[in-house]
């Protein structure tokens, strides 16, 4: 009996290993898809007085991109950009006057982030890559 038992729990764990690692192997096959795709994304800053727009430009690597900057841009001011796989779209206004100061970042024509004021200042127009969703 005993026997049988060990035989039937064996069959099983090895077929739950068989589907899990089957599991893992999509999951990585979806990881280096995402992390391999380019996307564009449109950068866009309004406002009076921008002294400088610090952005990912696509250089770099995902966790380490390297970052462009215009100093005394005219606005309205737009820039796309390509960028790759898991790298975050970003743009950090700097300005004297953050009353009307506006970021945003588009992608595919919709706004997936966008900041005013002193929230655009502060922390800039930052998220996630679209790849994900």
């Amino acid at each position: 009996m005993n026997r049988t038992v060990r035989t039937v729990v064996s069959a099983f764990a090895a077929t739950g290993l068989a589907f899990g690692l089957g599991a893992c192997s999509e999951a990585a096959d979806q990881v280096d898809k995402v992390v391999a795709e380019s996307y564009e994304v449109t950068y866009e800053v309004t406002g009076t007085g921008v002294e400088s727009i610090d952005y990912h430009a696509g250089d770099g690597t995902a966790m380490q991109p390297q970052v462009q900057s215009d100093k005394k841009p005219t606005t309205p001011w737009t820039r796309t950009v390509k960028l790759h796989g898991v790298m975050p779209p970003a743009v950090m206004p700097v300005a004297l006057k953050t009353e009307d100061l506006t970021c945003k970042v588009v992608y595919q024509g919709k706004v997936i982030k966008e900041a005013k004021g002193d929230q655009a200042m502060a922390g800039g127009c930052v998220t996630v890559s679209p790849v994900f969703n």
